[in-house]
């Protein structure tokens, strides 16, 4: 037996997901490809404030949909074979790209490196939203009273493909070896990523977040990271007389709908114990991958720092 919040495990490697998928799911995303691929990024590249002798350290800037100036850090090593391998980051919830020393490990493997701060976070970029109604509580509901073009996510999961696509247009960069890495909000952008732009060659996500969100909201979870989805119902339908439509909107969001569309090696990490982001919401989106993949399981861990996993996603990268 294994420890248990969720379905048992061999249930969580059949589980299909439940939040619905709107009916012109691939349309709409197919759109907002084509809207992100007309617009003029306007690439500026800034030495960074840190700098090591073996790479050059960047604050790049590019211009995303709607017209937001989006900021990564991007580290390049000075000696390494041209064209290179890179590794695109992404950060948690609410954070940012976090510390530049903390990207060196691929940097020194020949590796260029770009870790993206997400629109209206906690780092650099800039997010020019234009929502109606509420923007308390998180970026899931940010843009929901909207079309669902307005939808902060959209956006973000956009902001992802084209920072790949800018990475595999430089010049040091093979565009056929890029990965995508992060934990959490990272997962699921490191999920996102490689569904929309399907030249990523692998990706390690973490416990991926914004996945399932009916699921989350049905196990009573709607807490914590999820904590708006219930904020919202409490202030903007407290009878749940629009919960089809809500969570069908949402479904444009939902990873786990886009994950059909990744082409990219996966290798995922999740925690049966995790209360963040539940294992179902994680195997919803998992179970729709059809390409090369595997999953790691930790029984006894919750949504936290796994052991080991670190080490084999740099391995796993280190293949590019």
């Amino acid at each position: 037996m294994m420890p248990i919040i969720d379905m048992p495990l061999e249930e969580l490697r059949e589980y299909r997901g439940i939040n619905p998928r709107p009916a012109d799911f691939d349309e709409f995303w197919d759109r907002s490809i084509e809207e992100m691929k007309q617009v003029d990024p306007c690439l500026e590249l800034i030495p960074g404030k840190f700098q090591v002798p073996f790479a050059e350290c960047f604050d790049m800037y590019f211009t995303g949909v709607g017209g937001s100036r989006v900021h990564a850090q991007y580290i390049r090593p000075k000696n390494a074979p041209e064209p290179h391998p890179a590794v695109l980051q992404f950060h948690g919830y609410s954070g940012n790209a976090g510390d530049w020393s903390s990207k060196l490990n691929y940097v020194a493997m020949g590796f260029s490196v770009a870790a993206m701060d997400c629109r209206g976070q906690g780092g650099l970029s800039q997010d020019l939203g234009e929502v109606t109604g509420t923007t308390f509580k998180g970026h899931i509901v940010r843009g929901l009273d909207d079309p669902p073009e307005k939808l902060a996510f959209r956006q973000i999961f956009l902001d992802t493909a084209q920072l790949a696509r800018i990475v595999m247009d430089m010049p040091e960069v093979d565009e056929n070896r890029v990965g995508a890495m992060g934990g959490s909000q990272g997962g699921g952008l490191t999920l996102a990523c490689a569904a929309l732009e399907p030249r990523i060659k692998k990706a390690a996500p973490v416990y991926p977040f914004l996945c399932d969100y009916k699921r989350v909201w049905e196990m009573d979870l709607d807490k914590q990271a999820y904590e708006e989805l219930r904020t919202y119902f409490r202030h903007y339908d407290p009878r749940h007389e629009r919960e089809d439509e809500i969570f069908t909107k949402l479904g444009y969001i939902d990873v786990q709908h886009l994950a059909k569309r990744i082409k990219a090696e996966v290798m995922m990490a999740t925690g049966l114990l995790d209360e963040i982001c539940p294992p179902s919401t994680q195997f919803a989106a998992y179970n729709k991958i059809t390409s090369p993949k595997k999953i790691v399981i930790y029984p006894d861990f919750g949504h936290e720092f796994l052991p080991g996993f670190n080490d084999m996603t740099f391995e796993f990268l280190s293949e590019l």
